[in-house]
């Protein structure tokens, strides 16, 4: 792999993992709105 490469992947790996945390986050956001409209608060 060349040096470009190696920079791409790195900001790839980054990107990926900014992503997934942000998921995990609206995942937990949708979870707590659904027990809220429920009433279990």
């Amino acid at each position: 792999m060349g040096t470009e490469q190696l920079k791409e992947l790195k900001h790839l790996k980054q990107e990926n993992e900014r992503l997934r945390r942000a998921v995990s986050d609206l995942t937990l956001d949708k979870l707590i709105l659904k027990e809220v409209a429920r009433g279990n608060f």
